[in-house]
This record gives structure tokens, sequence and C-alpha cells, in this order.
């Protein structure tokens, strides 16, 4: 494990060292074994190692600490170098590193062409060396020349292809990032929408018929007590209703992994119901009336138990269609319709209290909340005053 850890430690060190540090050792290193080399056993026929030899091998090498920043340049300088050792007699092998790591940095950075143009002298300077010498053959010499060239100039090109993948992958990964990002912006901003709407339908429906029981309460305190108390209980159950539902939304917004959906992260039992569906509009329909609104419920066709989501988002534009009947156009009387028909439910919510002339309230979110919950199902809203007074609400969603 400790080993691993320094690997890790000591490869993590080497990315911060800047490239032109590697350029430098590699440059001094390969001088430095050419100097080495030159006073080695030197083959009959070549001179040995002077000072002008010293002299040239550093100038074949030395400047290869630059040849990332002018490649075709530096390839060329040692190619002419190379090739002005040769030609003072001495031995060629000395100063072979240099040309071909040359070679290998244009073959890695610079078009293909330009990596076979210098391919093709440095064959050329190899033939040149191995015809002013007797170790080995011509063939032997262009057979030499061909395939270092060849194989350098390869894997040049090579990692050429390599390097500009890596780079066409990076930027694949950053745009995936870039979109992965906005991804979840529009993620979070879809769910804040979500629990908007959730929290709108819970608590301005509930709200709503609480104010007007308060006012009535409020209104008939002193001349008629009974009127009061079951105004009063009007607003203890519909307060409660509303908690429950709090409690059930809040619930389902806290629940971790591991967690269940009927039991709190500890075990307990989780104080919700499930999410209302049309089921309930008697009991909705009851709420509306003991606030002073008169509601008539009618059911059409055969009945079906539509989807869950489906179910409620039904419930949910009743519930917000009859609470604007509450704000806006008491006192009235509303007319809830619900159609099964073979391939969409159809929902109506009607009432009088308010004509053509008068336009609805501006500035709410009920409509748009409606509206975003039918797209959710590919289903549909229209709303707007009628032609005979009044307003009417009509939800279509396809089963």
């Amino acid at each position: 494990m400790r080993s691993v850890t320094g690997w890790r430690e000591l490869r993590r060190r080497a990315e911060k060292v800047p490239s032109w540090a590697y350029d430098l050792a590699i440059a001094l290193g390969i001088t430095a074994i050419s100097l080495s080399l030159s006073h080695d056993r030197v083959p009959a026929g070549w001179s040995g190692g002077d000072t002008r030899s010293a002299l040239l091998t550093c100038a074949v090498n030395l400047p290869l600490a630059f040849r990332r920043r002018a490649p075709l340049l530096i390839c060329l300088g040692t190619l002419a170098l190379w090739t002005a050792y040769v030609a003072l007699d001495y031995w060629p092998v000395v100063n072979t590193l240099g040309p071909l790591l040359g070679l290998y940095t244009v073959a890695s950075v610079r078009p293909l062409r330009d990596a076979v143009g210098c391919a093709l002298l440095l064959a050329g300077v190899w033939n040149y060396a191995g015809t002013t010498g007797e170790e080995s053959s011509w063939a032997t010499v262009l057979g030499q020349s061909v395939v270092y060239a060849t194989v350098i100039c390869g894997f040049g090109h090579l990692a050429r292809q390599a390097a500009r993948r890596n780079v066409r992958l990076a930027e694949l990964a950053e745009q995936l990032r870039r979109e992965r990002a906005g991804a979840e912006r529009r993620a979070v901003a879809e769910e804040r929408v979500r629990i908007a709407r959730e929290l709108h339908d819970v608590v301005a429906h509930h709200m709503s018929v609480i104010s007007v029981q308060a006012g009535l309460a409020d209104y008939v305190f002193a001349s008629d007590p009974g009127t009061a108390r079951g105004a009063l209980g009007t607003i203890a159950d519909t307060s409660g209703e509303a908690l429950v539902e709090l409690r059930r939304l809040l619930a389902v917004l806290r629940v971790e992994e591991g967690d269940s959906l009927v039991g709190g992260p500890h075990g307990e039992q989780a104080e919700f119901v499930p999410a209302p569906g049309l089921d309930r509009l008697p009991e909705l329909a009851g709420r509306v009336r003991a606030a002073g609104v008169p509601v008539e419920v009618t059911v059409t066709g055969e009945p079906y138990a539509p989807a869950p989501g489906l179910d409620q988002c039904a419930y949910r534009v009743v519930q917000e269609a009859l609470t604007n009947v509450l704000k806006h156009a008491y006192p009235a009387r509303a007319q809830v319709t619900v159609e099964h028909r073979p391939r969409e439910l159809v929902v109506t919510v009607t009432d009088d209290g308010r004509g053509g002339d008068q336009p609805a309230p501006a500035g709410g979110h009920g409509l748009i909340g409606m509206r975003e919950r039918a797209r959710i199902y590919g289903g549909r809203v229209s709303a707007g005053p009628r032609t005979g007074g009044g307003y009417e609400v009509r939800l279509t969603l396809p089963v």
C-alpha cells in the first residue's frame, strides 16, 4: 500500500515539472553519451574525439532542448551539423541519437509531409555516412537508413494522432461537464417549480377556505353563535387536512437512501396519507360548500382508475379551479363534471359568479400550475369566461 501511495506521489510531482526541464535533461543526457562515445574505441578509418569533435557534438545535441519550440528548424540544423561532423571524418555513430530525436519531434508535432521530408534527409545523410566508412556494405546502410527513418517517423506520427485524440477527448469531456452542469441546473429548477406548485395547490386552497370561514365566524360571532361554531369547525378540519398534506409533501422531500415512504429514518410511522385523487372529490366539494359556495359534482361515462399521477393532476386542477371560485367569484355556484371517455379524461369546472365582461384577476400562478401539470401527462387546459356568464376551466388528459 505504501509503495502505491509513493508511486502516486512521485507521479503527481512529476506532472508538475515543466516540459522544458525534460527537454533540457534529455539534451544534456544525449550530449554526455555522445561525448563519451567519441572517446571510446573508434573504428579504424575514423578520427577520434578532440576539441573540435566535442564542440560539434555539443552543437548537434544541445539545441534539442528547444526542439518543441522550433521542431523543423532544430531537426534541419541537427542534420546539417551531423553532415559536417561526418564530412570532417569523425565517426558518424557518435551523433546518431540527436538527428533521430529531431526527426521524431517533427513527426509528432508537424504534418506528415514535413516528417517525410526530414526522414528523406536523414536517410540521405545516413547513406552518405555509410559510404565514407568500410564497416558495412551499401545494402546494409541503405536498409538501416530506410528502416530507422520509417520507424521513427511512424512512431512520431502515431504520437501526433494520439495527442490530437487526447485534445479532442479533453474537449468532449469539458463539453460533457458543461452539459451535465446545465442538466443539473435544469433539474434543480424543475424540482423547485414542482415543489412550488405542490405548495401552492395545498396552501392556496386550504387557506382560501380558512379565510372565508374566519370572516364568516367573525361576522356572526355575536349574532349567530351556532354558525360561528360551524365555521370554526370547518377551519379546524381544513387546517388539519392542510397539515396532513404538508406533512406528506415534507416527508417525500426528506426521504433519503434506505428510508421508506411509509416510515421515517428511525422506523417511526410517517404521518401522511396517499396523494389525493378524483375519489376524494366529494370531500373537496363538501369543504367548498362549507365555505359558502354550492358545488355539484357529476360523473359520466364508465368510471376507471387512472394512473396515480394523472389522477392527482385532475384532482389538483379541480382544487385550484374551486379555489379561484372562492377567491374571485364568491358568491357563486360551481359545477364539476368528470367525463370518463374511452381515450381521454375530461374534467370541467364552471361557475356563474363572474360574467364574460369581468376578466379574471391577473398575477396568480394557479393557471400556470394547472397547465404545467397537464403538459406533464400530455394533456391541455383551457380557461376563460363563459359566453353566458361565469368562468370555465377545462382539463383534457389522454388515458
